[in-house]
């Protein structure tokens, strides 16, 4: 699994970094485990998964955490998840 994260503000890309996890393990670990590793190269605080990301990410296996899922704010306008390939 693969997965994108992108910092953006203002439509343009502050950082970006691509988390590759081959692990056998599930799904919901793969992402959790991703979004940990991605979270500490950007530099950035751990969101909170509100309703309308879980519902997101099942669906469209992307999702937007703004400033409001981040309890010490965000430098950019979202963080932006994508799986671009999956197992």
């Amino acid at each position: 699994m693969q997965i994108w994260f992108k910092l953006v503000k203002d439509n343009h890309i502050l950082r970006e970094v691509t988390i590759t996890d081959d692990s056998d393990d599930t799904r919901t670990h793969k992402v959790m485990r991703s979004v940990d590793q991605a979270i500490h190269e950007l530099d950035i605080g751990v969101p909170s998964w509100l309703p309308l990301n879980i519902k997101d990410f099942k669906r469209f296996a992307k999702t937007r955490f703004t400033a409001d899922s981040f309890i010490e704010g965000l430098e950019g306008d979202y963080l932006e998840m994508e799986v671009i390939e999956e197992d």
